[in-house]
């Protein structure tokens, strides 16, 4: 499975500030399904809830409607990889220190978080979580004594490398800020005469908010009495945007990084067509994440597209565990082949990626089992031959089985008659600034380089590479 490690939302100067962060977060839910926070400002008192779970079962309308008060509100979702599963690394992280009450909510991965942990504890600094967010309150309370929080911010921007889309409540401002290579994606909206911002668009279209323009990278936005403020905080780098949100993460109904992500999936289904046409009686998704791909495929080729495997919608993520002898449970109980569209036929399944390749195989099997013909596999991205660093679980090269098997390998583990990747040169065809984009995971090139033995040196001392 491939995690995106959070998202977030929040609202300047509404009267139901809270209520709209739960729904701001509630749209976002695929980014981050294990905690859920808010944070509240009403002037005077900053108040928080935070929890394990999804958003329905972190909040209730006793938070909503008495709890939270306040016009100003952020929220965050999270997922956790190599930090420890706890409460206390559940985001909003809030802070108090002098007149200053700071909520942080982070999105992304830092490549220096050792170094800087280090530096900072050898000076006195006491860190309570195993997040690298944490990072920035201290930075920012490091500084903030001698300067204003906008300079603060800025200063503590200076110091950290990596992926970062961060929102900051302080006080009565909202502080929106993204790194210079514009990672991860973070937009700007209004509903009325309100703020808002979320890591995707399709939070504002649940509150019919407008959506305005993408936060730039390097860029600080910062929002007080009605009033929106740009501050350009690094000089322009080459923007690097994760294309992994286009082929995978993000919501199909969003827009990410001047992007429809819906389309973008459908040219990268139509660029596989052309590079690898096969002859099939079908085309098939594995619900959900290749079906997009899967519709531009069958549009492209002329085949038609069936859904031959059925995903439980209801299964939630507390579903009583099956015993050991009740194998590849996890993986039926989420989706069914349709038996009757499956025996002697010729299958070409379209999917997103192959990660480890545990998964994908033990569909298939389930297909041979049931007797189809054929079974072909087409991918809407590159071998990930790399991993990343900047807030995707791709954290080991030894999980990925394309950094040390080729295409033929792949397809033998798996049990495929063919199995094609999308080329580099086709996925970028499929987006609108080819150049935009990071593809380390693919190439190994990678834009910001992290501190040596990063991975390792965070695996043991289970510091969390990303929420």
């Amino acid at each position: 499975m491939k995690k995106e490690y959070c998202g977030l939302f929040a609202i300047h100067d509404h009267p139901e500030a809270a209520r709209m962060a739960y729904f701001g977060l509630y749209a976002q839910q695929h980014r981050g399904q294990e905690s859920a926070g808010i944070v509240t400002w009403d002037g005077n008192t900053i108040r928080e809830q935070k929890g394990m779970g999804l958003v329905p079962e972190v909040f209730n309308e006793r938070h909503l409607g008495k709890e939270l008060k306040g016009r100003i509100a952020v929220g965050h979702i999270r997922y956790s990889t190599t930090g420890a599963s706890l409460i206390r690394n559940a985001q909003p992280f809030l802070v108090r220190f002098g007149d200053m009450q700071l909520a942080v909510a982070h999105n992304g991965n830092l490549t220096n978080t050792m170094e800087l942990r280090k530096k900072m504890e050898a000076e006195g600094s006491i860190f309570q979580t195993t997040i690298d967010s944490e990072l920035f309150t201290h930075l920012i309370a490091k500084n903030y004594a001698k300067m204003s929080i906008e300079e603060a911010v800025s200063a503590a921007c200076a110091e950290v490398k990596g992926a970062y889309s961060l929102v900051l409540l302080a006080n009565n401002k909202l502080i929106a800020v993204k790194d210079p290579h514009g990672f991860r994606p973070l937009a700007l909206g209004r509903v009325g005469d309100s703020y808002v911002i979320a890591s995707e668009t399709c939070a504002f279209d649940l509150l019919e908010a407008e959506f305005m323009r993408a936060i730039e990278p390097g860029e600080m936005l910062v929002i007080e009495d009605k009033c929106v403020k740009s501050y350009q905080l690094a000089e322009l780098a080459p923007k690097r945007q994760c294309i992994f949100e286009l082929i995978y993460f993000a919501r199909p109904d969003s827009i990410v990084f001047q992007e429809t992500v819906y389309e973008c999936r459908k040219k990268m289904g139509k660029a596989l067509a052309r590079e690898a046409p096969v002859e099939a009686d079908y085309v098939m998704p594995f619900p959900d994440s290749g079906m997009y791909a899967a519709v531009g495929y069958s549009q492209e080729s002329g085949q038609p597209y069936e859904t031959a495997m059925i995903r439980n919608h209801y299964v939630g993520r507390t579903f009583i565990q099956p015993t050991q002898d009740m194998r590849d449970f996890s993986v039926r109980v989420k989706i069914n082949p349709v038996k009757s569209l499956i025996r002697g036929k010729k299958i070409l399944i379209v999917d997103d990626s192959i990660v480890r390749g545990t998964t994908i195989r033990t569909r298939v099997k389930k297909l041979r089992e049931l007797g189809a013909a054929e079974i072909h596999m087409r991918v809407s991205c590159p071998p990930i031959r790399f991993p990343c660093f900047y807030g995707i679980d791709f954290s080991s090269k030894g999980e990925l089985i394309a950094a040390y098997n080729d295409i033929d390998e792949i397809a033998r583990f798996i049990g495929l008659d063919s199995l094609h990747y999308l080329s580099i040169e086709g996925l970028l065809g499929s987006v609108s600034k080819p150049d935009d984009y990071c593809l380390a995971c693919f190439t190994g090139d990678y834009p910001v380089q992290p501190c040596r033995d990063h991975n390792k040196m965070c695996l043991e001392n289970e510091i969390a590479l990303s929420w």
